[in-house]
């Protein structure tokens, strides 16, 4: 079983003005935060986005004589591992503070070499896959083995591409985001309740408590994380399109509590700092939310291991995937899919 989900039709562009914009990397994507207006605001972002727990490559990226080199068809692509950690508290100043457990969400963003747009992948974090030195069990399991590292490492041998950027942050992250931004407008695909809330199927607006529990939900549906992975999906679609609306963008105060509230959730690499965040966000400054398209990896499914319930990886699918990576031709891959 195979999940693709493109972006649905999206409004009319509005009037952008020309100034440079700041990338900044949350929680289980990424979002376009915002317009400068000059080297004090700018420095003020940066100190804001610099609060997040930056990682030694030790912490994140496994021993590099392990590890795929870049393709030559995609030499300026970028891949951005990013892990969701419903650890239901802040980061900790510490990415110890995760290891033993395991990766609620897992994404992998790819940055095309021409900055055309944004594919974001979901990665069943019930993948039953080889892991290095520890023989065959859920993906997100090698977190609990050997930290982000070991979990870098199962990746790029499944998809035969390199991660260059890791981002990890608490689900408690999306509470203050969605607060900073005024709420989140997300397409709800499924009625449900959660945790006391409430979810109409349809166009719904979702904020602080009620976002937490959006993301976190999994148990009100039949397949479980598959719909938990379509909401998440949504909600950063949402997500984005708040960050980068006229209201956003002409409210310097609101772009920086959007930074501020995620930082404190947050841990990344030490490579993307600020000055490497910003320099992307340059690079990417046309990219309106039309052009990011989310997809799941694809799977045959459930089925179980032992008293296990596990998600059965469609290996055939997983290779076409990692020429697609390698080739920066996911959207034709995509397209292949429906």
């Amino acid at each position: 079983m195979t999940d693709i989900f493109a972006p649905e039709e999206a409004p009319e562009r509005t009037h952008r003005r020309r100034w440079p914009w700041v990338i900044v990397f949350t929680v289980l994507g990424i979002f376009i935060a915002a317009a400068v207006t000059g080297a004090v605001y700018l420095g003020h972002l940066s100190s804001l986005y610099d609060q997040a727990e930056k990682l030694p490559d030790s912490q994140v990226f496994p021993d590099p004589t392990t590890r795929p080199t870049t393709p030559a068809d995609s030499p300026d692509g970028r891949n951005i591992l990013l892990l969701g950690s419903d650890t239901r508290g802040s980061m900790g100043k510490n990415v110890e503070d995760i290891r033993g457990q395991r990766s609620d969400t897992i994404m992998l963003v790819h940055i095309p070499s021409d900055r055309s747009g944004v594919q974001i992948i979901s990665i069943m974090r019930d993948n039953w896959v080889p892991i290095p030195g520890h023989g065959e069990n859920k993906i997100n399991a090698a977190l609990s083995f050997g930290g982000v590292p070991l979990l870098v490492q199962t990746i790029e041998g499944i998809l035969e591409v390199p991660i260059d950027h890791v981002a990890i942050v608490d689900f408690e992250g999306f509470k203050g985001l969605s607060e900073a931004v005024g709420g989140v407008t997300l397409d709800n695909a499924i009625a449900f309740k959660s945790d006391g809330h409430e979810f109409a199927q349809g166009q719904i607006t979702v904020e602080g408590d009620a976002a937490l529990a959006y993301v976190r939900a999994r148990y009100p549906f039949k397949d479980g994380d598959y719909q938990r992975v379509r909401n998440q999906q949504a909600f950063v679609k949402g997500l984005v399109g708040e960050l980068i609306s006229r209201d956003t963008l002409t409210n310097p105060a609101r772009i920086a509590d959007s930074v501020g509230a995620i930082s404190k959730f947050l841990a990344v690499d030490s490579g993307l700092n600020a000055q490497v965040a910003a320099q992307l966000g340059l690079e990417m400054k046309d990219v309106r939310p039309e052009d990011m398209m989310f997809l799941t990896s694809p799977t045959k499914g459930t089925g179980t291991v032992g008293d296990q319930s596990i998600v059965v990886p469609d290996w055939d699918g997983l290779r076409a995937l990692s020429d697609a990576l390698k080739n920066d031709t996911v959207p034709q891959y995509a397209a292949t899919q429906k």
